[in-house]
């Protein structure tokens, strides 16, 4: 029987989840599995990646395939590092301690990348947020410039018709003086 480590999708249409498995080459993408290795969620930034890496290796040893996809996420995780590490201890080119200094190095490497990944993108998330905020108030402070030239004008033609008025105002009141005097 031959053994793939491979993807299983899971979720729904445009938000894909998926599980990490080992299972059979000949069993159906989504069908049976003999063991679930860990989760893969490419929704997030950056990818949120759960994996047993020693329940990997294992599969690893005894001869499972990774596809393409999997062997990408199980280098990402060090499963791969760790198989390669293991294969040289059993060997005898290391010890188990010097194995396992190795493997923890680059652990922390990497997370130390991943934690620059993630600032970098709340980074960028708060300077999208800061330039729609300052879009909003241009915008905002357009609409009230055009508000106030908008009274303004208004006001402005309001005074000429009250001129009027006042300008006819003392011509009325002659005529009725001229009319009460007749």
């Amino acid at each position: 029987m031959s053994v793939k480590i491979r993807l299983q999708r899971h979720g729904k249409k445009g938000k894909p989840f998926y599980w990490i498995v080992a299972a059979d080459a000949r069993a159906k993408r989504d069908g049976r599995f003999l063991e679930k290795l860990g989760t893969y969620n490419p929704n997030t930034n950056p990818a949120t990646v759960n994996l047993d890496i020693d329940g990997a290796v294992k599969w690893l040893q005894d001869g499972a395939q990774p596809t393409d996809t999997a062997k990408t996420i199980l280098s990402y995780k060090g499963a791969m590092l760790k198989n390669h590490l293991v294969g040289g201890v059993r060997k005898g080119a290391l010890t188990e301690e010097q194995a396992e200094e190795k493997f923890q190095a680059w652990v922390d490497q990497k997370a130390g990348k991943v934690a620059s990944k993630e600032e970098t993108v709340a980074k960028a998330k708060l300077d999208v947020k800061a330039k729609a905020l300052e879009a909003e108030k241009a915008v905002n402070e357009a609409r009230i410039a055009a508000a106030i030239e908008e009274v303004v004008e208004e006001g402005a033609e309001v005074a000429p018709e009250a001129e009027v008025v006042a300008e006819a105002a003392p011509e009325a009141t002659e005529e009725k003086k001229e009319d009460s005097a007749e």
